[in-house]
């Protein structure tokens, strides 16, 4: 069978999904670069698999990795080898990191922050330009969840423009290779400075959280305390930016159920779960590296291979959700049995954060500007070049008819 290679500047996200969901539960995939992987694709197979301890994050069990045949200036090699963090390793020592930051991000935490999300959501709608058309992502979407990101872990604001360059980078297949190594560096960087003066002067956020947090004596070692930064940097902004963007791109291509919501017919968290279902903000997650062979169906990931997530396939499987999963519908009951922000162990920590923002930017949106279209034709929005994303270069809409 013929590879489905992922297209680096993503023209076609929905073909290429829906290309391999007719593969088969687990299909063959090549990353940019040439990489091979195994794409798992369905619904019930990924979230087998997703719990599958012969499936793990150690690197060094990749056989590419350990032939030398991936280079260090690999694009997405900061996806493959983020550093030591909750996200990269497994078993017992899984356990204890995701122990200790829970610790720090507790529910209690994040819901204190649905006051200041409130309030730098209507400071940004007072702002929005008067003009005819306004990019909705750079003024609004991209914004409030770094604000938010930033008040949580003490990142200084001024921080913010070079953070938007190096994260756009780190995601990105296009970053030039002699670049590669310097962002992940410089990003690292960035957290250590972080760490270093939350731990000379502790304050009421995340990141002093962390640097306190403790279980019979153990601590999180400053390297994985800058690893889980970045990660939760990474994905906790990442992740809202494209789910309020989605949300508001589905609106407007269905008017209709636009109406339901201001209505009051369906609620905003039917929005927020349908647009995670259809329209993923995380296309593909890699990667996880088979420690031994792993049966799927008549195929098997041998001891060394590598396997992506394909939640962008996932969501629309028809087994799960079914026989219209390839459309949008706010009515839908499956729409909160996705798993758009992972299964098992290794499910986002960041979820309940991201669902809040969007719970509260999203009706405050519409409560200002109801009536709110795209300002381009559907099909002209552009995606970034970033294979593990759905993330738009521009929202482009007209505020008022």
């Amino acid at each position: 069978m013929t590879r489905i290679a992922l297209d680096p500047f993503v023209t076609d996200l929905d073909g290429e999904s829906a290309r391999l969901l007719a593969a088969g539960p687990l299909a063959e995939a090549e990353l940019p670069g040439g990489v091979p992987v195994w794409a798992v694709t369905h619904h019930a197979e990924a979230r087998r698999l997703l719990t599958d301890k012969r499936l793990v994050k150690d690197i060094e069990v990749w056989g590419a990795w350990r032939r030398g045949e991936i280079p260090a200036d690999w694009p997405l090699i900061g996806l493959a080898n983020p550093g030591r963090s909750m996200l990269t390793v497994d078993g017992e020592e899984h356990r204890r990191m995701r122990s200790l930051v829970a610790q720090a991000l507790t529910p209690r935490r994040v819901e204190r922050l649905r006051g200041r999300i409130t309030e730098l959501t209507h400071g940004l709608l007072d702002e929005l330009p008067a003009s005819e058309v306004v990019d909705l992502k750079a003024e609004f979407a991209y914004p409030l969840p770094m604000y938010v990101i930033s008040d949580l872990m003490g990142i200084d604001a001024a921080d913010h423009p070079r953070l938007k360059v190096l994260f756009d980078k780190f995601f990105s297949t296009q970053t030039p290779p002699e670049e590669v190594v310097a962002t992940l560096g410089e990003l690292a960087a960035m957290m250590g400075k972080i760490v270093a003066a939350r731990r000379a002067e502790p304050g009421d956020d995340l990141t002093s959280a962390l640097i306190q947090a403790s279980e019979n004596g153990d601590h999180l070692t400053d390297e994985e305390i800058v690893s889980t930064l970045q990660l939760m940097v990474a994905a906790g902004h990442e992740t809202t930016i494209s789910l309020i963007v989605n949300a508001v791109v589905n609106l407007c291509a269905h008017p209709e159920q636009r109406a339901m919501v201001l209505s009051g017919q369906v609620g905003w968290d039917a929005v927020i779960e349908e647009t995670l279902r259809y329209s993923t903000p995380t296309s593909h997650v890699l990667i996880r590296f088979a420690a031994e062979d792993v049966p799927v169906g008549e195929k098997v990931i041998r001891e060394g291979d590598a396997l992506i997530v394909s939640y962008g396939a996932i969501g629309r499987d028809e087994a799960a959700h079914g026989p219209t999963a390839g459309t949008f519908d706010l009515t839908r009951t499956s729409a909160t049995r996705h798993i758009s922000f992972g299964h098992g162990p290794h499910v986002c920590p960041g979820a309940a954060l991201s669902r809040l923002e969007a719970g509260v930017a999203l009706p405050a949106l519409y409560a200002r500007f109801p009536d709110l279209t795209l300002a381009v034709p559907h099909a002209e929005l552009r995606h970034k070049p970033v294979v593990t994303q759905n993330d738009l270069y521009e929202l482009p809409v007209k505020l008022r008819p």
